[in-house]
């Protein structure tokens, strides 16, 4: 069966809300009340980076010294794509290494948590150094001579393109961050709050690449 692509998938959506608010409303009930088709989800994605594909990474970026801060900032913290180039100064707490992935009077999405997580010793180091460099500007991601960067499409692109990897989106960087916590045997509970995320998300997408995945029924 060929599956639907995203946009057929959101109209379908869209359309069965549609029927369901008339069939509520002053107009309705609908004598019949149509029944939808629902496509399978999609499997979670499962790509990652190895250490020397991440190194591939930061290379093929350095002609772009703000997206190489996202790529670090992405596998350091496993932050969301949308978080990193948001990020400004004032989220960062460098004294208690600390990193606030939502301003403090921002409200929090309750379908995207995003806690504060706390600075490795090898991003604070980057951060600090950053911080130098920036002096007194308030973002230090996304920019271009002081001017905000919307989305850096055409810089990934061709970071890509010059890394050679392939599969790789920038939501990669958090998968990357999460196989690698658990891969090393981190606290499940811990990489969750970490992260952000649901243990069940952890568990259903990361759970095989923890060294201890299975074995408690194997033995």
């Amino acid at each position: 069966m060929r599956v639907p692509s995203m946009a057929a998938m959101v109209d379908l959506k869209i359309l069965r809300l549609a029927v369901n608010c008339w069939h509520r409303s002053e107009y309705g009930p609908l004598q019949v009340q149509p029944q939808f088709w629902k496509p399978p989800a999609n499997p979670p994605r499962t790509r990652w980076l190895t250490i020397s594909e991440a190194a591939r990474l930061l290379r093929a970026a350095r002609p772009y010294p703000y997206l190489r801060r996202a790529i670090l900032i992405g596998l350091h913290t496993g932050s969301r794509p949308g978080v990193v180039m948001r990020l400004r100064w004032s989220q960062v707490d460098l004294n208690a290494r600390v990193l606030y992935r939502v301003p403090k009077e921002s409200p929090q999405d309750a379908k995207k948590r995003a806690p504060p997580v706390r600075l490795g010793r090898k991003v604070l180091a980057h951060l600090q150094r950053w911080k130098r460099l920036d002096g007194s500007r308030c973002d230090f991601v996304c920019h271009i001579g002081g001017q905000p960067i919307a989305d850096p499409h055409t810089a990934w692109r061709k970071t890509l393109k010059a890394s050679g990897l392939k599969g790789v989106t920038r939501h990669t960087l958090r998968h990357t961050r999460a196989t690698w916590m658990m891969a090393r045997g981190d606290d499940p509970w811990k990489v969750a709050g970490f992260l952000g995320m649901t243990l069940k998300t952890l568990d259903h997408v990361y759970a095989h690449h923890s060294p201890n995945y299975q074995d408690e029924v194997a033995n």
